[in-house]
């Protein structure tokens, strides 16, 4: 793919409107050809509206998978999102709730099974992020719900799920690039990203002997609607410069890393991440 540049553009609240955007994000390309290799699965994402998430439910779709797809707000990206799931032929249950809330993330779980009697995929990609000059001018109740965001719920929505994966199943985290190059104004999130890192490594080991992987996939710059959500104009005009590709990744380049992880073709992969970033190498 060619690079590419985006007009400047900026949206006032997160997680961004995706229908809002220019140019418009990929979902998956067209020669992507689905082989059954997650057929009748059900798989939890979260974050699924939009961005990475719709790629993924898209793409598990063409594999064959159900989806459960778990919104904040953003309700006519997730309605769309389950319009390209269900013209792949497959089911799309859409839920509405803050994930960094504990019962919202047992609920959800909960009407999983109630739909589709089972779960064998949670992907675990909401986040949210913010701009800053310093970290002191980040407020103590952002701080934390930073974190809830993106770190409690993944606590929260593995214990739900837990009980009820079974040998073969697997969890799948969005981390990110600057988990480990950091950032210097986007502190808290890379905090939160770094976290995340620890916790899926962690996991890997403890659910190891239940037949159960854990991975991650560290994206660099990808063109999703918390770009113009978080960034200013200028920002978002030479966002992606940053990497080799001189470009930001389009989430149907991502959504295929997914498939890996969820399927069988991973099946001596648990506790490593994937890093899809334009070229950048890391010390890992």
């Amino acid at each position: 793919m060619s690079e590419q540049h985006q007009p400047p553009q900026h949206q006032q609240r997160q997680p961004g409107r995706e229908g809002r955007m220019s140019p418009t994000p990929s979902v998956i390309r067209a020669t992507y050809r689905g082989t059954g290799k997650l057929l009748d699965r059900v798989a939890i994402i979260t974050g699924g509206d939009s961005g990475i998430g719709r790629s993924v439910a898209v793409h598990y779709a063409r594999e064959g998978a159900d989806t459960v797809v778990v919104h904040l707000e953003e309700d006519q990206d997730a309605q769309e999102t389950r319009r390209l799931v269900e013209a792949e032929g497959r089911r799309c249950l859409v839920l509405q709730g803050d994930i960094g809330t504990p019962g919202v993330c047992r609920d959800i779980v909960d009407r999983t099974l109630d739909t589709f009697g089972k779960v064998n995929i949670l992907v675990n990609n909401a986040a949210e992020q913010h701009d800053w000059h310093d970290i002191t001018e980040i407020p103590d109740d952002q701080l934390e719900q930073t974190f809830r965001t993106n770190v409690l719920s993944h606590f929260y929505l593995v214990k739900a799920v837990l009980p009820h994966l079974q040998e073969g199943d697997t969890i799948i985290a969005t981390s990110s690039i600057n988990a480990f190059k950091g950032n210097d104004t986007l502190i808290d999130y890379s905090a939160t990203k770094g976290a995340i890192q620890g916790l899926v490594r962690s996991l890997a080991v403890s659910l190891v002997g239940r037949g159960i992987r854990v991975n991650a996939v560290a994206p660099g710059p990808v063109w999703t609607p918390l770009i113009p959500a978080s960034f200013s104009e200028e920002k978002v005009a030479g966002f992606g410069g940053q990497v080799p590709m001189n470009r930001p990744a389009e989430p149907a380049e991502l959504g295929p890393a997914y498939v890996y992880l969820a399927c069988e073709e991973s099946s001596y992969m648990t506790g490593q991440t994937l890093h899809l970033n334009g070229g950048v190498v890391l010390n890992t």
